[in-house]
C-alpha cells in the first residue's frame, strides 16, 4: 500500500497546499485560486488522508504548518518547479528564467545581465518582474513566483547589510560592484573639505528614504549613528533634495552621475565601500536540470 500513496498526490493538491501556507487561511488561499473555500478544504484533507498525516494546525496567526507541513513545503515547491520545467521541455518550449529586481536596479543593472544571458544562453527565456521593496522579492522568491532575484547586499551572506536573515535556504552570486557616493549640493559647508571621516558627519541632516532600504542600510554600517536621518522618500527624491542644500545623501554612483557630470551634486571625500549586486534564488533550485548553469551565466566572465 505505501507504494500506492504518491499517487494519489496531485499536483493540483501541492499548488492548494502552497496557497494556504502563503495566505494562512482557507479562505484567502481560495481567493487567490479563484476556488470555493470548501475546494480548499477538501483537497488539504485529500492530501492529509493520502499521506496520513496532520499538515496544518489552527492558531491565532491563522493555519500553521506542522513539522511535516514544514518538510513537505520543500518537496512541494520542488516538485511544482520540476513539472513546470517538464511541461515546457515536453512542448518543445525554451526555458524560462523569472527573475526579480529591485526597481532601483532595473534601468541601471538588469539590461547589462540580460546582455550577458543574452550572449551566453541564447536558448533561454527572460521574464523580469520588479519590485520597489525587497522583502516582496524574497516572499516571491521563496514562494516560488521567481526562479532568482536581483538586489543589492555585502558581507559573505544574505543580508550582510543588516537585513534579517531569509527564512528559507537561499544561496547567492555576485555579479557586478555598486559604487556608492556620498553627495551634497556644491554649496554645502562638507564640500569643499578633504579626508572626511564619519565623525565629521555628525548631527548633519542624512536624506534616506526607509530603513528597510539598501542605502539606508549601508549608510548605518558606514556612517554610524551620527547623522541626523531625514525620511524623504526613493533615490529620486533623495537626488533632488541634496540639489536643493536639504542635506547630504549615499547613493549609488549610477543613479547620481547626471547630477554629477553637471555640477549640481558634488561627491564628498570621504572613503565608502562597494555594495555588491546580488543574484539570489532558492538552495533547491540548483536540483533543477540545467538551472545552476543559467544562472550562473549571468555572473562577469
Amino acid at each position: 500500500m505505501l507504494g500506492a500513496v504518491p499517487w494519489r498526490v496531485e499536483l493540483r493538491h501541492l499548488e492548494t497546499f502552497e496557497a494556504v501556507v502563503r495566505h494562512r487561511t482557507v479562505t484567502d488561499a481560495a481567493v487567490a485560486l479563484d476556488l470555493a473555500p470548501s475546494s480548499v478544504s477538501q483537497q488539504i484533507r485529500t492530501l492529509e488522508g493520502a499521506l496520513g498525516v496532520a499538515l496544518f494546525v489552527r492558531s491565532a496567526k491563522g493555519m500553521q504548518p506542522t513539522p511535516a507541513g514544514q518538510r513537505l513545503q520543500v518537496w512541494a515547491r520542488s516538485l511544482l518547479d520540476q513539472a513546470a520545467q517538464a511541461i515546457r521541455d515536453v512542448r518543445g518550449q525554451r526555458p524560462l528564467l523569472r527573475l526579480g529586481a529591485l526597481e532601483t536596479l532595473a534601468g541601471s543593472h538588469v539590461p547589462h545581465v540580460l546582455a550577458r544571458l543574452a550572449e551566453r544562453r541564447p536558448d533561454i527565456d527572460v521574464e523580469i518582474h520588479s519590485e520597489r521593496a525587497r522583502d516582496g522579492l524574497l516572499a516571491d522568491l521563496i514562494g516560488g513566483r521567481l526562479d532568482a532575484a536581483l538586489l543589492l547586499d555585502s558581507g559573505a551572506d544574505i543580508g550582510g547589510l543588516g537585513f534579517p536573515a531569509p527564512v528559507e535556504p537561499l544561496t547567492f552570486l555576485d555579479l557586478d560592484p555598486v559604487p556608492l557616493v556620498l553627495v551634497s549640493a556644491p554649496t554645502h559647508p562638507l564640500a569643499a573639505r578633504v579626508g572626511l571621516i564619519p565623525g565629521d558627519l555628525d548631527n548633519e541632516r542624512l536624506l534616506v528614504n526607509v530603513p528597510e532600504c539598501s542605502f539606508w542600510m549601508a549608510g548605518t554600517e558606514i556612517l554610524g549613528s551620527g547623522p541626523q536621518r531625514i525620511k524623504v522618500g526613493g533615490v529620486p527624491v533623495m537626488r533632488a533634495w541634496a540639489e536643493h542644500g536639504l542635506g547630504i545623501s549615499l547613493l549609488p554612483r549610477f543613479a547620481v552621475d547626471d547630477s554629477l557630470r553637471a555640477g549640481t551634486l558634488v561627491p564628498l571625500d570621504i572613503p565608502l565601500p562597494d555594495l555588491s549586486l546580488r543574484l539570489v534564488w532558492r538552495a533547491d533550485q540548483e536540483s533543477l536540470p540545467g538551472m545552476r548553469e543559467i544562472l550562473y551565466a549571468a555572473a562577469r566572465p
